[in-house]
């Protein structure tokens, strides 16, 4: 085995003392993770960041409606009622 051989496989060689702290440091690593998905599964954060997503539809960054877009939803609530009240009259005059 020549020199550089010999120095690459002793430096490859951990030491417990480097493997135990590699452990620590992924457990740690592993065990935030796992607290950060349990925050963010969590019912109440769930409901939370619903909320938010729909004041973000209705409002924009000033907190300002945003009129077009209700406009928007109200005409097509306004357009799906208008068909079924149109199909239930049809179907009930047979």
């Amino acid at each position: 085995m020549s020199d550089t051989q010999a120095q690459s496989a002793k430096q490859q060689v951990r030491s417990t003392q480097q493997i135990e702290a590699d452990i620590a440091a992924t457990r740690a690593r592993l065990a935030s993770t796992v607290d950060e998905l349990v925050d963010r599964a969590h019912p109440k954060n769930v409901v939370k960041r619903q909320v938010e997503q729909a004041k973000a539809q209705v409002f924009d960054e000033r907190g300002e409606l945003r009129t077009q877009k209700l406009i928007a939803v109200g005409g097509a609530v306004v357009g799906v009622v208008g068909m079924l009240l149109m199909i239930r009259r049809l179907v009930g005059r047979r």
